[in-house]
């Protein structure tokens, strides 16, 4: 009995104790192979071969820009003289999850990723030479694991020039012939315009084939992959409108990647896939690219007429906040009182009435792009790419949703002041009226004023004015309507608590405006760790101020609650990040994702690796950062080793770091590792010092 327990626990450690394997391996949902078309080697003659992927059905691997996941890597050990070179991608598809959403481009079914293999001219005839390749990849359905193998192909070495080898030939030959090669004859320019590519591509004269379902895939990741394609045919050609990715290069000088159709190119390339790689340009003339000017011009335009569809919108709301909508009737009647009967005099008075009100948008309009021009000479930075903007609009947003709500009042003697409007006569009493409505609606209207002065702040002045004119005519048009048919008045419902009610409503798009610009700041942060989160704290402490404003009307109170005010504007107020500590040569601590390929091909190259696995929300994790990596001494010996740290970010759910933490036995962070020459890697303790790190680093091999 206990011979036969020896037996099959040999057998069990049999599959550990091969370092590499002659065929195919399976692992997970992929079995790889290396294979090649040719049967035998020559002396310093270039041969093919290929890593051979078969993945069981829904299950997929990934291209070199992969989207999400990583790109499959081979990391090969070959004989003395022997040179690889880069993997030849087949064409990539579009991959998408089971709800249909693009998750990222890869490959299905099986796949055949090729590599040129150089021998030396001195090889022997006679003679058999064995490579050796290390394959990873992460294959993907409903969920993500990484994958494997340890492989190698033995070839003979033979002087004549080789036979194919059979058993792989045809499928070998068929897959090779569908590689993504340039277009004959075709042309094509690319350019950038901030957040937009721009991409034409010209078919050579001549060319009758109208390629179908195109999709252009970046090698660089320049461009969102998850972002749809819009391409139009334009004079004879297809011009592509993409979506820069927020991460990629945004110093790029080229473009490079593939495009696919679904029919091919006619006869130009056998293949569905045409390899190009141009120079990124301005955004061309008009004259050159016709129709690139206006299809960036129509989504502002777009844009434009949207915004001053609320703005309109805006206006007419106002009319109904209960500082406002009690004495409009009774501005309408004095209208009538002083004009009489005689209908156009009523028209005109509604019509001067309306010019007050236009004169006094114009004058805000005019004050805030005084203070923006002047704002910009100053360095102030009144835009919405900036931070510290975004954030003041944020708080003074927040701040009037909470007003709408009722957490605070301002304003409460507005109606008082609009019942004595009516006391104005004469067309001057009219036009000042008009004046004073706007100073009346101002309590009510600041919160939706809020997204209008962002409006004059960032848009162009001709914009900007439009926008409050919008507004203006919004708030005036019930009085004009009214002063045409002042019977209508009557209809008009009577006040009460449901202006209250419609009030609170109004300041939920305001909140969610709130959230839009947080967003915002969440991208413009993401250099500055904590910037985000005090951002947050800041606006608890501003809202606390707008509480203790409400509800104690003591002077004292105004005093908390302004200085509560002014500290939430401090706490919040975006700042640079902190400058990384650095060595007196100038080493800054840089982190690159962590992959299992980017382990091997370290390893590999022979580096020393440190690996932290850490995400926002482990509080130890950036303690553990902030003890350690400030450390003179730790950094001054990451110099000296020229040691890769690699990031495994956990924050989100992360099937690929999930799988090597259980591989370690670990299901929490934080969790750290150094890995040095080809021993096991050490594995360091929960709590850091730098005097761990540092022993780890410099502990003799």
């Amino acid at each position: 009995m206990n011979l036969l327990r020896a037996l099959l626990a040999c057998l069990l450690l049999l599959p550990g104790l091969l370092t590499a394997a002659p065929g195919p391996v399976k692992k997970g949902a992929v079995t790889a192979e290396l294979v090649s078309h040719d049967a035998s080697i020559q002396p310093g003659k270039p041969f093919l071969v290929a890593l051979r992927l078969t993945h069981e059905e829904h299950w997929h691997t990934y291209w070199i820009n992969p989207g999400t996941g990583y790109p499959t890597s081979l990391n090969w050990k070959l004989p003395e003289g022997f040179k690889a070179g880069d993997i030849q991608w087949p064409v990539p598809h579009v991959v998408k999850d089971t709800k249909g959403n693009v998750t990222g481009h890869g490959y299905e079914d099986e796949t055949f990723l090729f590599v040129e293999i150089t021998p030396p001219a001195t090889l022997s005839p006679g003679t058999e030479v064995t490579l050796h390749a290390v394959a990873d990849w992460l294959m993907c359905a409903e969920v993500c694991m990484p994958g494997d193998a340890k492989l190698e192909l033995t070839l003979p070495v033979k002087a004549e020039a080789p036979a194919p080898n059979l058993s792989v030939a045809r499928v070998f030959n068929n897959a090779y012939a569908d590689l993504p090669r340039p277009l004959a004859g075709w042309s094509l320019t690319a350019a950038r315009d901030g957040a937009i590519f721009t991409v034409r591509l010209t078919p050579a004269a001549g060319t009758t084939h109208r390629p179908q379902d195109l999709h252009l895939f970046d090698r660089a990741g320049l461009i969102d992959y998850a972002a749809p394609q819009q391409i139009r045919e334009e004079n004879g050609s297809y011009v592509f409108t993409l979506a820069a990715a927020k991460e990629g290069d945004a110093a790029a000088t080229r473009l490079a990647g593939v495009i696919t159709a679904k029919n091919g190119w006619g006869g130009t390339t056998p293949s569905q896939g045409a390899t190009f790689d141009v120079a990124l340009g301005a955004p061309a003339a008009a004259a050159q690219v016709t129709g690139f000017k206006s299809q960036v011009s129509a989504a502002p335009v777009t844009g434009l007429l949207g915004t001053l569809a609320l703005a309109l919108a805006g206006g007419l709301i106002l009319n109904l906040m209960p500082c406002v909508f009690p004495v409009l009737g009774i501005k309408v009647l004095g209208f009538v009182n002083q004009a009489g009967s005689d209908r156009g005099k009523i028209i005109a008075h509604g019509l001067v009435f309306t010019a007050g009100v236009l004169l006094s948008f114009w004058a805000l309009a005019g004050l805030l792009l005084v203070l923006r021009t002047g704002g910009a000479q100053l360095g102030w930075g009144f835009q919405l790419q900036s931070p510290a903007f975004v954030f003041g609009m944020t708080a003074f947003l927040l701040v009037f949703a909470l007003n709408l709500s009722g957490l605070f009042e301002i304003g409460l003697s507005a109606t008082g002041v609009g019942g004595k409007l009516q006391m104005q006569s004469g067309y001057g009493g009219s036009f000042f009226t008009g004046i004073l409505a706007t100073l009346v609606a101002t309590p009510c209207s600041a919160p939706f004023l809020a997204p209008a002065l962002g409006a004059a702040l960032s848009l162009a002045a001709v914009e900007s004015i439009l926008v409050f004119t919008a507004i203006g005519l919004g708030l005036s048009a019930p009085y004009l309507l009214l002063s045409a048919f002042p019977a209508a008045v009557k209809l008009l419902p009577r006040p009460g608590a449901w202006m209250e009610t419609f009030k609170q409503l109004m300041a939920f798009p305001l909140y969610a405006t709130v959230g839009a610009l947080l967003w915002v700041l969440a991208a413009q942060t993401k250099d500055n760790d904590n910037a985000l989160l005090f951002i947050f704290f800041g606006l608890v402490l501003v809202a606390m101020a707008a509480w203790v404003y409400g509800r104690w009307p003591k002077p004292a109170a105004r005093v908390v609650a302004a200085a509560l005010l002014l500290g939430g504007v401090w706490l919040g107020w975006p700042k640079p990040a902190e400058a990384a500590p650095a060595t007196a040569s100038g080493y800054v601590v840089k982190w690159e994702s962590w992959s299992p390929a980017a382990v091997a091909s370290a390893r590999a190259a022979g580096r020393t690796i440190y690996v932290d696995f850490t995400a926002r929300w482990c509080a130890t994790c950036q303690t553990n950062k902030a003890a350690v990596f400030t450390s003179a001494a730790v950094l001054a010996e990451l110099e000296k080793r020229n040691v890769l740290l690699l990031k495994a970010d956990w924050t989100s759910k992360d099937a690929t770091i999930t799988a090597e933490l259980a591989k370690w036995n670990r299901s929490a962070v934080p969790f750290n590792l150094v890995y040095r020459g080809s021993a096991e890697p050490i594995i360091l303790p929960e709590l850091l010092t730098p005097g761990t790190v540092l022993e780890a680093l410099t502990k003799p091999d």
